[in-house]
């Protein structure tokens, strides 16, 4: 069993920039992939970052460029920096983890362990 820890979340105003903490209780080693995903309130969950084992690195159009994923394997830690934020980009942040086998654009890539959230919150 995987736990993740997310921290890192608060409020900031549009055009700045937080970064993102995960900490997982098991080596980065043991899992094929990890991610974060975005929860505004009356909306779904979406994926906003992802990141194999072999560190390839997936982003969803409307995070490109403006979001980046890294993992720190010796502090078994994953990070999602986020920059240039706008309103859209509030919600709760979650740190998620998979052992299966599967590609990162995948929507049907589903991850098993899951962080209890980060707030974050942008205001105009």
């Amino acid at each position: 069993q995987v736990q993740l820890v997310e921290s890192g979340g608060g409020s900031v105003q549009a055009g700045g920039s937080l970064r993102l903490s995960c900490a997982s209780s098991e080596s980065m080693y043991e899992v094929n992939a990890m991610a974060w995903y975005r929860q505004a309130p009356g909306k779904e969950r979406s994926l906003v970052a992802a990141v194999s084992r072999r560190d390839t690195e997936w982003y969803p159009d409307s995070t490109k460029g403006r979001f980046t994923i890294s993992k720190d394997n010796n502090k078994k830690t994953l990070y999602l920096q986020m920059n240039d934020l706008n309103a859209e980009d509030s919600g709760m942040y979650y740190c998620a983890a998979t052992k299966r086998i599967g590609i990162l654009s995948d929507p049907n890539y589903r991850y098993e362990y899951w962080g209890q959230g980060t707030l974050v919150i942008v205001s105009s």
